[in-house]
């Protein structure tokens, strides 16, 4: 027999030995919680072993006397031994009690150390949040939702990234934050998420602009044709005006593209053009008519804003009580 003949046999022999092996160790698992008491069994037992009652041991954990006589009986049928020895005088451990009350005591404390690691753990957790937003959410709804969330939780910290809904969706997607909320169509690929408001966007002009003494409204057509102060690609605002005007030729070489709310907004005041913003970054400039809202026919300009969060991994902790803050103060 070959050099190789051997070896592959005896690799078959040890490949043969460790799935053995491995079927047994998963069946010893698979039948270890039928034979070992769970934890509320294991603590009543040492209760009574403190009180030598089986009534202050079942007052002491919660359930009534012949609850807990019914459960030390049920462990002592699992066990298969006799733990206690009942007496009108009370109830006393038998030999085999003590000693399964002694390992009873080291499994109910390594629970209890398991259960303060986890809460540490926790607390770590919980101590911190990272949000990515888009940039009209981060600017005109996060901050009174964080306001909101540090009266709850005020010793977490938080961290916030602002981007636009594409880089969310990185971020996110790289654990570079907890939750983020974005303005597109649709949850970017490989996140979940629900819908936390509404908003519209708005065709602005400074009032010196001819849109901003016309008198009818815009068609679809002619909002396509013109060039636009705009956000960039990637962004919630971009992405709702391409499609709103993809049936109607499509946007123009934009006028200027630029990488934020506030950047579009201060190019339309100063009159270098019409430009396309969320209603939510606008009232002030509206109300004291540095800027002109421009009607705009047959075009759906309102969209949705989401709370988004990697696929399969619902927020917990801060990010899951931030989301539920969201979700009770509804926008637009």
């Amino acid at each position: 027999m070959s050099s190789r003949e051997r070896y592959g046999d005896q690799h078959g022999e040890q490949s043969a030995g460790g799935r053995r092996a491995e079927a047994y160790g998963a069946e010893v698992k698979a039948q270890l919680h039928h034979r070992v008491p769970d934890l509320g069994a294991l603590e009543l037992l040492l209760a009574v072993a403190r009180h030598g009652s089986l009534g202050a041991a079942a007052r002491e954990v919660g359930i009534t006397q012949p609850a807990a006589s019914s459960r030390i009986r049920s462990m002592e049928r699992q066990l298969g031994v006799a733990l206690l020895d009942r007496s009108p005088r009370g109830s006393r451990l038998t030999d085999a009690g003590a000693l399964v009350t002694d390992w009873a005591r080291r499994i109910v404390e390594a629970a209890e150390a398991f259960d303060a690691g986890a809460q540490a753990l926790r607390g770590r957790r919980d101590s911190r949040l990272r949000v990515a937003a888009s940039m009209t959410i981060a600017e005109y709804l996060l901050p009174g939702w964080l306001i909101a969330l540090r009266a709850e939780r005020p010793d977490t910290a938080v961290s916030l990234q602002a981007g636009n809904s594409a880089v969310v969706a990185e971020r996110l997607l790289a654990n570079e934050a907890d939750i983020g909320f974005v303005e597109g169509l649709a949850v970017p690929d490989g996140l979940d998420g629900v819908v936390v408001a509404h908003d519209r966007l708005a065709i602005v002009a400074a009032p010196s602009h001819p849109w901003a003494r016309r008198r009818g409204p815009l068609d679809p057509a002619e909002l396509a044709a013109t060039p636009l102060v705009l956000r960039e690609r990637g962004s919630g605002t971009r992405q709702v005006l391409d499609s709103a005007l993809s049936g109607h030729g499509g946007l123009a070489q934009p006028l200027l593209e630029l990488a934020s709310t506030t950047a579009v907004k201060a190019a339309a005041v100063s009159g270098a053009g019409p430009a396309v913003l969320s209603e939510l970054a606008i009232a002030e400039e509206l109300a004291s008519r540095r800027l002109v809202a421009i009607p705009v026919q047959g075009v759906r300009l309102r969209r949705d804003l989401r709370a988004v969060w990697p696929a399969g991994h619902r927020p917990t902790g801060p990010a899951r009580d931030l989301l539920s803050l969201t979700r009770a103060r509804p926008t637009g």
